[in-house]
């Protein structure tokens, strides 16, 4: 029987890794996340294999098309869905983005909520009826996003307004963070400083592309660049070290390769965890 506390360093399970994971889970990585619309269609072979895996290893899910943030009227078939499978596959935390990907149709693209009250108000009622299906908190995680239309208050006030309000946790992306602060032009330590610790369920990191010195698109697709790290080491110091996730959607080398920044994460959390004093305990 696994132990059914999100601790360590994640990665993303792909269906092309099934094989190699059934013969063989890296005991570097603590948990595992994937998008339940993969796998909720699938029967079969598919659900048995990841069924194999679920029951070996810790699960989270994260999200792709909740929309929270879309008017379109919630799909609350979808979300009954939701909480089925994480029922079925004992899954830890189910996480989506600050965002919303639908409008009389689906998008394909996260596209960025404007940071109003209103758009506050909108946000909270959604994530409220959400909870109340799925019985648990929803995890919501902060996006990247490349306009900011209608703003009336910052992104860090829009995120804590929504996380205080609606009673849900927070999937700290740091690079997302540090993408938005090159592209809007904030503090990304102060952005960090700000955040709620006790709301802080798990995290990502990532690799991005480099559009201009300026211009920052988050991809997942490379390896993570050395401010992020130092971004994440920050993060750890500020709200103590919480679970972390490594994001590859593209350009995914095999998962030995990956295993090489699974390993660093590792490491960064063991030396914060060194820095720091025990609780209780007095210097």
């Amino acid at each position: 029987m696994i132990n059914k506390k999100l601790s360590g360093v994640g990665l993303g399970l792909r269906r092309e890794m099934l094989d190699e994971l059934l013969q063989s889970i890296p005991a570097e990585v603590d948990f595992w996340e994937v998008a339940p619309e993969n796998w909720i269609p699938l029967g079969g072979k598919y659900q048995q294999q990841l069924q194999q895996i679920t029951s070996q290893s810790n699960f989270v899910n994260h999200g792709l098309s909740l929309s929270i943030g879309s008017t379109d009227p919630l799909d609350i078939a979808f979300v009954k869905d939701v909480k089925t499978f994480l029922d079925k596959h004992d899954v830890l935390f189910y996480s989506e983005h600050l965002s919303y990907c639908s409008g009389k149709g689906h998008l394909y693209d996260l596209m960025p909520i404007p940071f109003t009250s209103q758009a506050v108000e909108h946000v909270v009622d959604r994530v409220k009826q959400v909870q109340d299906i799925l019985q648990r908190p929803l995890v919501l995680e902060n996006v990247s996003y490349y306009a900011a239309p209608g703003q009336q208050m910052s992104e860090l006030e829009f995120t804590l307004e929504v996380l205080e309000r609606s009673g849900c946790l927070l999937l700290l992306d740091v690079n997302n963070i540090y993408v938005n602060s090159i592209n809007h032009g904030y503090d990304a330590a102060e952005f960090l400083q700000a955040l709620p610790s006790g709301k802080i369920a798990y995290g990502h990191i990532a690799g991005h592309f480099d559009e201009a010195d300026d211009l920052k698109v988050d991809t997942h697709g490379a390896d993570v660049i050395q401010p992020v790290w130092d971004l994440l080491e920050q993060a750890y110091q500020l709200h103590g070290v919480f679970p972390t996730l490594l994001e590859r959607d593209f350009n995914i080398p095999p998962i030995q390769e990956l295993l090489v920044e699974v390993r660093k994460i590792k490491a960064i959390q063991q030396r914060v965890e060194k820095s720091q004093p025990l609780a209780g305990v007095s210097a």
